[in-house]
């Protein structure tokens, strides 16, 4: 994903570039290049909200559902423990920031994992919850409902604010990345549409 991110970026830039060229055998090239480019990038950012914001229904998963019984809004996590041959991976999905009596419903890959655990976060860095669960049956879906402000061990959780902060820190880079995507995108838009003109 970062890597057509990227990809799309770089075209965007030679895109700009070949704006300037106006006139000649390689101002039809150029002009096609463009064009394909601005199909490209709008396809795939189209195609990429759309599955971000579709319901993240996957085959085969575990449904967690994890119900904040606090009185204040908490930050929850999911970090899933997959334990492959190769090696341990860690993977980290942010649940959402549920408010008091709501829920929100998760779905994990546990084909090779039975392990998981949420963390909750009043404000940005203050974890208040941190809770280590075993998947024993995996057909029978999960139900979380956070009722205190526990930290079931303090060693885990330590690892746990590791990977949080650098899959936020992922995040904010690949967000990045993105707007700077969007400014290209529209430049190019806005100068194709005026040369037309």
């Amino acid at each position: 994903m970062v890597f057509v991110i990227l990809l799309i970026f770089w075209a965007l830039v030679f895109s700009l570039i070949l704006s300037k060229v106006k006139r000649g055998k390689g101002a039809e090239w150029a002009k096609l290049f463009r064009i394909i480019t601005l199909v490209f990038a709008v396809s795939f950012f189209t195609y990429w909200f759309i599955k971000k914001s579709s319901v993240g229904i996957v085959q085969d998963s575990v449904a967690l559902q994890v119900i904040n019984k606090l009185p204040q809004p908490i930050d929850f996590y999911v970090i899933n423990l997959n334990e492959p041959e190769a090696g341990k991976a860690i993977e980290t999905e942010h649940i959402g920031n549920i408010r008091s009596e709501y829920y929100r419903i998760q779905y994990l890959r546990m084909e090779k994992s039975d392990e998981y655990w949420v963390v909750g976060y009043l404000g940005k860095k203050n974890l208040v919850y941190f809770s280590q669960h075993s998947v024993p049956n995996k057909n029978i879906d999960q139900i979380i409902e956070v009722n205190n402000y526990i930290n079931q061990s303090v060693k885990l959780s330590d690892i746990a604010k590791k990977q949080i902060d650098a899959y936020n820190y992922e995040n904010i880079k690949l967000g990045i990345w993105v707007t700077l995507d969007f400014l290209l995108l529209f430049l190019n838009l806005v100068l194709l549409i005026r040369n037309k003109k």
